[in-house]
């Protein structure tokens, strides 16, 4: 069925997929939203709690929420997974991630996060040099962001505060027609105090730049000059810092029952973005999330995000919120987690089913 649409609007597509790339990329005054895919979150506990846990982060997913989380593992080694997908299926969400304490004060961590559309129609040779529509010169391609994050986590000397960061490479590709290397920095903190915990996480703190290369073959350069269409130009995106505040707090409920509670409110600074408190200059996007957990083995989780002021066609303007549930089972050093979420507004995108694992290794004793 796509690709029988593809067929009839498959040369609109293509083309203006690279229309579209070359022009925010040369946008060098307008850098808001580049490397996107960083902000749709991993792992099922997190987004089954709206997005919110940069304070109470402690395993392996804490490289991407706040590296200082990764003090928080306590096994010799531990690996997580996800999936996801998007938009019925046509887009894909993966990562993969392994953290190591070093010692008693430090914790490194690696992820790896692929966001990507697969099978993509390649109709720029739908037409022949006689001017023949030839279904068969139809190829595909795929178009996907990367990212490799290395983590490093420590404690320092006050009791209770931890400091992290991130060192992350960026690779973006859009089959053989484009690619594009980024590289940038994070920094983050947690602080304990009691059943109290707060944290910072600031992303892209030196902005992350992107420089994209035009890597088409010549065939396609005369696709593009004989249907009147500009070719996207080798130059450069950037990704502007964020700032993520988290408190959260434990509770507990006799012997079995815990209770955690998380706000996280992301602020930016580019003031372009629709959300519920902002300026021209600065926007602040609250998240707020909870766990209810029983014996340290069974969990439910709920949390809304994304709190938006929409208008519609007829000028009639309303509150939107995007609401998140999830669930997740744990049991001798193995997790596995459930949540169902979207990465937008809930009238516009579809809800996706989330599923991620965490082992846990521990050494053989005496090893």
């Amino acid at each position: 069925m796509i690709l029988e649409r593809m067929r009839i609007v498959g040369p609109v597509v293509c083309i203006g997929l690279l229309g579209v790339l070359g022009n925010e990329a040369s946008a060098q005054d307008a850098p808001k939203y580049s490397n996107e895919f960083l902000a749709i979150g991993v792992g099922a506990r997190a987004l089954g709690m709206g997005y919110s846990l940069t304070a109470a982060t402690e395993d392996v997913t804490a490289g991407y929420w706040n590296p200082a989380g990764l003090m928080g593992v306590r096994s010799d080694l531990q690996v997580g997974a996800m999936h996801s997908e998007y938009f019925a299926g046509i887009a894909k969400y993966d990562f993969i991630g392994i953290a190591k304490p070093l010692d008693s004060v430090s914790t490194l961590g690696v992820s790896f996060i692929r966001f990507g559309v697969d099978d993509i129609p390649n109709t720029t040779a739908l037409i022949d040099n006689d001017g023949n529509i030839d279904y068969d010169r139809i190829t595909t391609f795929t178009a996907a962001d990367h990212a490799f994050l290395i983590s490093y986590a420590r404690k320092l000397g006050i009791p209770g505060l931890r400091v992290g960061g991130n060192v992350k490479v960026i690779y973006r590709k859009v089959g053989d027609l484009a690619n594009a290397w980024g590289f940038g920095l994070d920094a983050a903190l947690q602080y304990n105090k009691g059943d109290w915990r707060f944290a910072a996480m600031a992303r892209d703190i030196t902005t992350t730049f992107n420089a994209w290369t035009n890597t088409l073959d010549q065939a396609t350069i005369e696709a593009f000059q004989r249907t009147g269409n500009e070719l996207p130009e080798n130059s450069t995106e950037l990704t502007l810092p964020r700032l993520v505040l988290g408190v959260a707090r434990g509770f507990r409920f006799g012997e079995k029952v815990t209770l955690l509670a998380e706000l996280d409110i992301e602020n930016t600074f580019d003031g372009e973005r629709n959300t519920l408190v902002g300026t021209s200059t600065w926007s602040m996007d609250p998240r707020f999330g909870l766990e209810v957990g029983y014996a340290n083995v069974v969990f439910v989780r709920a949390g809304v995000n994304n709190g938006q002021f929409v208008t519609d066609i007829t000028g009639d303007r309303s509150f939107n919120l995007q609401p998140n549930i999830g669930a997740g089972v744990r049991i001798k050093g193995i997790s596995v987690d459930y949540a169902l979420t979207d990465i937008g507004n809930s009238s516009v995108a579809l809800y996706s089913n989330v599923f991620s694992l965490k082992f846990d290794i521990f050494k053989r004793s005496g090893s």
